[in-house]
């Protein structure tokens, strides 16, 4: 006999035993993250001193950049082992990680979200091409982001004469997932969520690893109500639910029906660049695009790429992809980046993944850390902080072209853009061209090895990544080579005889949509 399997969330995290490896699911800004459950294992933790020793596995990124999301399980004691594929949204998991305090490891988001099905399905581990080359690789760090961590979580090896890495199982004790109804028998509809994620990867890991599966959902319904196409996860591996009325969007988002792909509606233009650097570097990689092409955007500059195909109506021109699933309409940034209004299309992330393992990908548009000689750039450790690159390396690795996006230089750099075109009037105290990355994120001689494209474009210059290194193909008009360009970075760069000036329109845009930065 079948009996209802709701819960109070404290009576689901008390089910949760020390030492125990938890999957949790999550995006970002709130999105897909099961809030009403992690408050209550943070709780738990702080009254009672358990669980404790926990290992914590998360694709992406989830939190606030505050107190929410991975924040919650930030508590020395709670965590042993954390293994994230992106860590900037927690700022408290960082400082443990720095200090010490758990075992950091970071592996990139696809493959942890194809692991899981990995996992589920018995199978020894993922075995793919993403990350070769890496700081992943063995032959580097192994994924291992502080000395604490020892373990070997990836491992080389040839299959068919072809070099692979090879990401080991290891079993899911606990999975927590959400949806937005649940029945009785435990049966999840996503249907008013934001994307699908890894809800179903993770939950069928910790079901066929003999684990718990705990799901939080707005709403509880009868049993028989929910369409069985709106069934994502079935009841048949889900233990408990946990209902949250109170269950939002996103942190700051309760609930917009044209975000869950229910019903399209008028476009929420996102908020113009308030940089007019940041602005002219987006004008500019923008120019890398072509109409057809299937495209990703990453956080960061990157993403003004996506607001100016907003901007001019442009969304029809193209295919826009999210790699949390999400296929086409006005992809929204900042707090809400992974967020979609009207899309055509919502898949499981893993899928989204497998998509772009495979080379499905035409342009990325990213951000970069550093960058140096060989091509290589670091996203995910700068300044000897744990950062991660979430997506980041299965869509590099594998996009037949990649704009990188970003400044020339950081910290107190002051550039004005004029109608005319660039005036640096300071330079900022950290280079971020340099003679060798802190970390390889992404690797310049595997992408030529794959016979992908590689540019770069800042607010000075843009380079072409070639087999011979780095070529300066463009300089900013008002801009001087030697003294604002080559002295300022760590590797000498090839150049041609005549480097082209950037477009002039460029900067007459630039500077009339923003005050300069």
């Amino acid at each position: 006999m079948k009996g209802s399997k709701f819960r109070t969330a404290e009576q689901a995290v008390a089910l949760i035993r020390d030492g125990a490896t938890v999957a949790l699911v999550g995006g970002g800004g709130g999105l897909m993250e099961p809030t009403c459950v992690f408050r209550a294992i943070s709780r738990r933790f702080l009254q009672t001193g358990a669980p404790r020793n926990l290992t914590v596995v998360h694709a992406l990124g989830i939190g606030d950049k505050k107190a929410e999301g991975m924040n919650h399980f930030a508590h020395e004691g709670l965590v042993r082992r954390v293994i994230g594929g992106h860590w900037v949204w927690s700022p408290r998991m960082q400082a443990l990680a720095r200090d010490e305090k758990i075992e950091a490891y970071v592996l990139p988001s696809g493959c942890l979200m194809q692991l899981y099905r990995d996992i589920a399905g018995g199978r020894p581990g993922l075995f793919t091409h993403v990350g070769l080359g890496t700081f992943v690789d063995p032959r580097q760090q192994g994924g291992r982001m502080n000395r604490s961590a020892t373990g070997e979580l990836v491992e080389v090896v040839e299959i068919g004469g072809r070099e692979l890495l090879w990401y080991k199982s290891f079993p899911i004790d606990v999975a927590i997932i959400r949806g937005s109804f649940a029945d009785a028998e435990g049966n999840i509809s996503l249907d008013q969520e934001a994307a699908n994620v890894d809800v179903y990867a993770a939950a069928l890991a910790a079901h066929n690893s003999g684990g718990l599966v705990i799901a939080q959902v707005r709403t509880a319904v009868n049993v028989n109500s929910l369409p069985a196409r709106s069934v994502r996860v079935p009841g048949a591996i889900v233990d408990v639910v946990v209902v949250d009325p109170e269950q939002r969007m996103s942190y700051d988002l309760p609930y917009d029906p044209t975000i869950s792909g229910e019903r399209a509606g008028p476009a929420r233009l996102p908020a113009a660049e308030h940089s007019s650097v940041r602005a002219l570097i987006a004008r500019r990689a923008h120019q890398e695009l072509r109409d057809g092409a299937i495209l990703n955007f990453g956080v960061g500059i990157g993403e003004g790429v996506a607001r100016l195909i907003a901007e001019r109506g442009e969304g029809g021109r193209y295919y826009q992809t999210i790699e949390h699933g999400t296929y086409g309409g006005s992809l929204l940034v900042g707090m809400l980046f992974g967020f979609a209004q009207s899309p055509s299309a919502m898949i499981d992330g893993p899928s989204q993944f497998d998509f772009y393992a495979g080379g499905g990908l035409d342009i990325a548009f990213l951000g970069f850390g550093e960058l140096d000689a060989r091509g290589d750039v670091n996203v995910s450790r700068l300044g000897g902080l744990t950062v991660g690159p979430g997506g980041f390396m299965d869509i590099a690795q594998n996009a037949r072209k990649v704009v990188f996006c970003g400044t020339f230089d950081a910290k107190g750099g002051d550039a004005q853009v004029t109608p005319d075109g660039l005036r640096v009037n300071r330079y900022g105290t950290v280079r971020k061209l340099v003679e060798r990355v802190e970390q390889i994120t992404y690797s310049g001689t595997q992408a030529l090895l794959r016979g992908h494209q590689a540019t770069v474009v800042t607010e000075r210059a843009v380079f072409e990544l070639s087999r011979e290194g780095m070529v300066l193909t463009e300089v900013a008009p008002g801009v001087d080579v030697r003294r604002d360009v080559l002295e300022q970075m760590g590797f000498t760069p090839i150049i041609p005889a005549e480097p082209r000036r950037m477009d002039r329109s460029l900067f007459e845009d630039a500077a009339a949509c923003a005050e300069p930065a």
